[in-house]
């Protein structure tokens, strides 16, 4: 079972925001959206993965979304976690 949450970030937080997100290890995706809804980025991220060497592993993504931050004022970023109870 997983859940979701949304919350709003100026992109001249976002990078760190997202690091932060990673950093948690119980996130299984990541989606940034502009305001309007539309899809920027959709980064799946993997228990194993959320462990250890992530931000290495996120390099390139983290740039990119860096560079797509700068340009805009307000992103939407939804988080679906994984949820701890076996249902």
């Amino acid at each position: 079972m997983s859940q979701k949450e949304e919350f709003k970030f100026n992109g001249s937080e976002l990078v760190e925001r997202i690091k932060e997100l990673i950093h948690q290890g119980n996130v299984r995706k990541i989606t940034i959206k502009k305001e309007n809804g539309e899809v920027l980025f959709e980064i799946p991220v993997t228990a194993g993965v959320a462990v250890g060497g992530a931000l290495t592993l996120f390099a390139p993504v983290l740039a990119a979304i860096g560079a797509a931050a700068a340009l805009l004022t307000h992103v939407r970023v939804e988080v679906q976690r994984i949820d701890g109870h076996d249902d």
